[in-house]
């Protein structure tokens, strides 16, 4: 029996949704109808499809009669995670051939590390890469000639865009492919140790980068539950991973099994024969219920408050605040993990991992167990785990009983008895906190407004010694409209370090904290944002504000009157309107949504 409040959002989600995606499932049904026909191509259009394949698969291609499986990719060597996905278009090009089919790498996208450019200039390109990756996957896939698609991404902006274009070709089967967390490595709580030291000015740059390097050392996803990671459970969760697919480590057996498995899955549910499962059967409003519900549990990243509306809203299906909301005070929290525990992704698996998750989560009605998935089984059948018997790949049932409640908690004892994400909403906007990790005696701080226009100016307050107080750091002008909403990691240590001599802190700003989001209340995605004349561009030294989790409001203390009267801010944004190719983003600045439409320039 699905729970009330899960049945009643979803229903309300399909009313709202009803024209769009109506006008959705009229197009794929219509593009289905077009399957691909590479018989029908001309003989030139057809020569150039298949002029690098060997001879037996153009003479498959040619008959066709067998289907040609897209391999869309996002390998590069910059994203650890990625790396690894070097060898698999030879892995899945094999795979094909075992089934009787053909694979062809049909394009790649860009897929940039945010690691790698938190704090830089590189960062007020990352959201928009989400909508480029959608664009240049939906070019890989226009040539027409495929049957079903496998999607090779796993980090912040990568599947989401992915995603994006899977709704955009729904009339074709898309499984997605993981790669894995990298082994685990320093433990995150030394390494949250030597970052605030560092703030401080208390340890070396060698001492910062040591502690860095042996975190983040090797092929596969970092090991932290940040966006990446939330990626790859919610795949699992939405029906678009096999089962348990989702953290099984880089370069083992039973990785290279899951990723044939998902190959000849694909196609094994082409319209070419009797399982035929396209991607706008599996992503209906139901997965995206059950990926909310699922993000919730996990205490997930507050990235895909965005993410999640702008996947959704590309398949006519309306998410808004006040679902997350709504199912966030219904949904337990399930998960301890970095950072909102000292264990990561590695011990989660290891407790029971995604089939225990969703095992707990569908014995308390929390999930649609008739969700479809391209498995073939119904998403009630997902609380499984893969092993290998004699070199072959099987599926047990995920353990009865947690084996780590430290990390992993069954649905009658949670951490929370809610979820991890919350909507505030006052005279400053709306906007989302992550709590998982915040301490419950720091879900209401009041304290006056520091106003900054740019994580530097932080930074520099901090080391002059002015932040030693009890303060509402305000940061603004960091909206996707503004300099495309960066995430803002670098005030994270510079806060905590504030917090932890016993003041009280909080963080508003219309900028991104993502799934890095920490102990320090963070009030982000600010709408509207400063840019567009929102309330945060009135604020002022001084102004006391309220942030209560509790209630769920944020608020500043100033008379209506005075308040309007105000004129807002204003932030000189040329220098971050050229150089490292921020000029070409110019019109997605221009166009973008707010962040409680997707923050998406794909409209």
């Amino acid at each position: 029996m699905v729970h009330e409040t899960i049945a009643r959002v979803t229903a309300r989600i399909v009313e709202r949704s009803r024209p769009a995606r109506e006008a959705y499932l009229a197009r794929v049904e219509r593009m289905a109808s077009k399957r691909p026909r590479r018989g029908a191509l001309g003989c030139a259009n057809l020569a150039h499809g298949f002029a690098a394949c060997g001879a037996h698969d153009k003479a498959e291609l040619v008959a066709d009669v067998v289907p040609n499986l897209a391999i869309v990719t996002a390998y590069n060597d910059m994203l650890s995670a990625h790396q690894p996905y070097e060898r698999y278009p030879d892995v899945i090009r094999r795979a094909a051939h075992e089934a009787g089919a053909v694979a062809q790498v049909a394009g790649g996208v860009p897929a940039m590390c945010d690691g790698v450019t938190q704090g830089r200039a590189g960062m007020e390109l990352s959201l928009f890469s989400r909508d480029v990756i959608a664009l240049a996957a939906s070019i890989a896939l226009s040539h027409d000639m495929f049957d079903a698609a496998v999607m090779l991404g796993i980090c912040d902006k990568i599947v989401p865009g992915l995603v994006i274009a899977a709704q955009a070709y729904g009339h074709l089967p898309i499984v997605f492919v993981p790669g894995g967390p990298m082994p685990s490595g320093i433990s995150n709580d030394q390494k949250s140790k030597v970052r605030q030291l560092y703030a401080e000015g208390k340890a070396t740059r060698d001492e910062l980068l040591a502690a860095e390097s042996a975190s983040y050392h090797a092929p596969g996803t970092c090991t932290f539950y940040g966006t990446a990671n939330s990626n790859q459970m919610l795949m699992e969760a939405m029906g678009l991973h096999l089962p348990g697919a989702s953290f099984v480590n880089p370069g083992t057996p039973l990785r290279e099994a899951l990723t044939v498995a998902a190959a000849k899955r694909a196609l094994a549910i082409t319209a070419l024969g009797n399982e035929y499962t396209p991607a706008a059967s599996v992503l209906d409003e139901r997965a995206f219920v059950n990926g909310v519900v699922a993000l919730h549990a996990t205490g997930g990243s507050t990235n895909h408050v965005i993410h999640l509306v702008a996947m959704a809203r590309a398949g006519g299906i309306y998410l808004t605040l006040e679902d997350f909301d709504d199912l966030s005070r219904v949904v337990p929290l399930l998960t301890r993990v970095y950072p909102n525990g000292s264990a990561d992704v590695n011990h989660f698996s290891a407790a029971g991992g995604t089939g225990f998750l969703i095992g707990e989560l569908l014995k308390g009605g929390l999930m649609h167990p008739d969700a479809r998935t391209v498995s073939g089984l119904p998403l009630g059948d997902y609380a499984k785990e893969p092993y290998l018997d004699d070199g072959e790949l099987k599926f047990r049932d995920a353990p009865a009983a947690s084996l780590d409640e430290a990390v992993l908690r069954p649905i009658e004892r949670p951490f929370s008895p809610d979820g991890g994400l919350r909507v505030l909403r006052g005279n400053l906007g709306q906007s989302v906190i992550k709590i998982s990790a915040v301490a419950p005696e720091r879900h209401v701080v009041r304290a006056p407004a520091r106003v900054f226009h740019a994580q530097e100016e932080v930074e520099a307050a901090f080391r002059a010694g002015e932040l030693s107080r009890d303060l509402v750091c305000v940061v603004r002008f960091q909206g996707v409209k503004a300099i495309g909403m960066p995430e803002l990691h670098k005030l994270t240590p510079i806060l905590a370090s504030v917090m932890a001599h016993g003041h009280q802190v909080a963080l508003v700003t219309d900028g991104r904290m993502s799934g890095a989001s920490g102990k320090v209340p963070a009030a982000i995605h600010l709408s509207p944002e400063a840019k567009a004349g929102g309330p945060i561009a009135r604020i002022r030294d001084g102004d006391m504000i309220t942030l209560d989790a509790v209630a769920g409001t944020l608020d500043v203390e100033v008379a209506p009157e005075e308040f309007a009267a105000r004129e807002p801010a204003s932030c000189d944004l040329e220098p971050h309107e050229h150089d490292y190719g921020r000029e070409l983003f110019a019109n997605f600045r221009l166009v973008a949504t707010g962040p409680e439409l997707g923050a998406s320039s794909l409209g």
